[in-house]
């Protein structure tokens, strides 16, 4: 069970959990059931119960599946598993998931870490576990369940987003969690720039000229035929909508895919690395 800890300014996410442990405890108060009974019937102590009706706790999926049995909800409590599991993840996770759900096209180009959308698990945790100051365990899982969940957007049912991600040599070769979770993430990049809407680059060190230069960037075209921008830098996400700066980032970003290896020499480069490892 999670410490509620929301964002101050994530007003969004504070007004879906309290609407979540109002329904909850409404449930509960209509079958008649004393925290403490409630508590006994779900396997919880009634401390727990509590902590979650005051808003200090986030539900667990267990604790909501077991609600709606214990209620006889027939699946009303359990279909709120999905709106407490956005909540949980903090807003600008929420926010660039939204973005890249609307795009019909996703350019990405990193020189600091493999994008997060191309990440295995192991390696995003041993990403996120360099952070410092260091997350708590549940913060360190809440991450890395963030960052997961962004990928559902490669496994889409509906029509496939275009997706080009242009990464720094360095990116390959930084062994974020050691020689084998690096083998498989590059494995994991081989596997994806063999699909039809993939493409995925590299900016070799030998380049002498990079239009990178002034760090990671992203430029998503939207459904609605809009052009946005989104930066992520020292505590600061944010997206960009304003057309110059816009324009700005599509010129460097144009630039920086010719620079780069293109499509076929990238997997070639990728598959010798891997031969290296």
């Amino acid at each position: 069970m999670d410490d509620w800890n929301a964002e101050p300014e994530d007003d969004e996410a504070g007004g879906v959990m309290r609407t979540v442990i109002r329904r909850l405890k409404l449930w509960r108060e209509s079958a008649g059931m004393t925290q403490a009974e409630f508590g006994a019937a779900i396997g919880y102590g009634q401390e727990l119960v509590s902590s979650v009706e005051r808003g200090r706790r986030i539900p667990r999926p267990e604790y909501l599946d077991a609600a709606d049995v214990a209620l006889g909800a027939g699946g009303k409590i359990a279909a709120l598993k999905e709106d407490v599991a956005e909540a949980r993840y903090p807003k600008k996770v929420r926010d660039v998931k939204r973005l890249e759900a609307e795009a019909v096209e996703i350019c990405s180009y990193n020189n600091s870490v493999i994008d997060g959308l191309l990440q295995t698990e192991e390696y995003a945790r041993a990403v996120f576990s360099s952070r410092r100051p260091p997350f708590t365990e549940e913060e360190l899982e809440q991450q890395v369940a963030a960052r997961l969940a962004r990928q559902e957007i490669l496994d889409s049912s509906t029509a496939l987003p275009v997706f080009n991600f242009v990464q720094c040599e360095s990116t390959l070769r930084r062994p974020y969690g050691g020689r084998m979770v690096m083998r498989k993430q590059l494995e994991q990049l081989f596997q994806l720039g063999g699909l039809r809407n993939f493409d995925i680059q590299v900016m070799p060190l030998g380049r002498e000229g990079n239009a990178g230069v002034d760090g990671p960037l992203r430029v998503l075209r939207l459904k609605d035929g809009t052009t946005v921008g989104y930066n992520e830098v020292q505590l600061i996400s944010r997206a960009i909508a304003d057309p110059k700066l816009v324009q700005i980032l599509e010129i460097r970003y144009g630039i920086i895919r010719a620079q780069a290896l293109n499509p076929q020499e990238s997997l070639a480069f990728i598959e010798k690395m891997l031969g290296e490892l």
